[in-house]
């Protein structure tokens, strides 16, 4: 059991890195699927936003979105 305890929340740890990004650019779920519709994604903000709180987006969705808000960089975690 102790395996479980350190066991890391890969979903949550996603689903941070997003909403830290639109926080950064003080971005709204709707600004997003804008910025989204103007790469040529289609979606909208309810199912963004579903998406999001579920953590269950794939990567090509992560990408997408990284790439419609100008995100270049993505840091996974601390450097020690």
């Amino acid at each position: 059991m102790a395996a479980a305890k350190n066991k890391k929340d890969w979903r949550g740890a996603v689903k941070g890195i997003l909403k830290a990004e639109l926080k950064r650019r003080n971005l709204s779920y709707a600004e997003l699927a804008e910025k989204l519709r103007a790469i040529g994604i289609e979606d909208n903000e309810r199912n963004i936003s579903n998406k999001i709180a579920r953590g269950t987006f794939t990567a090509i969705f992560f990408v997408q979105c990284m790439e419609a808000i100008g995100v270049r960089t993505i840091h996974l975690g601390e450097d020690t």
